[in-house]
């Protein structure tokens, strides 16, 4: 999953998390913001809420972060989303051995 997911900030608290990631799903899959095939999409509560979206290819999420000026569009409101690489932390029971 390294290098495949943003996490992505300015996301709307009002709204159902559910609605969020559809208008989030439907944002990264347009070809026009950068985006592409979409593995998944999760809205985690806040205070603020944020995304994850994690794409197919890393290329994908290359392209989204090149993009500066994403705005989420949902019922006439516009969000202005801040986009960054996520990178995961592991716990120490995560961790692989070799």
């Amino acid at each position: 999953m390294a290098g495949r997911t943003v996490r992505v900030r300015g996301l709307p608290a009002e709204l159902p998390p559910d609605r969020v990631a559809d208008k989030l799903t439907i944002h990264f899959l347009r070809s026009r913001n950068g985006g592409g095939d979409i593995a998944e999409v999760r809205v985690l509560p806040g205070p603020p809420p944020c995304g994850l979206v994690t794409f197919e290819a890393p290329e994908v999420a290359q392209r989204i972060l090149k993009l500066k000026d994403h705005v989420l569009a949902i019922g006439g409101m516009q969000y202005p989303l801040e986009v960054t690489l996520h990178t995961e932390e592991l716990s120490p029971d995560e961790v692989p051995r070799g």
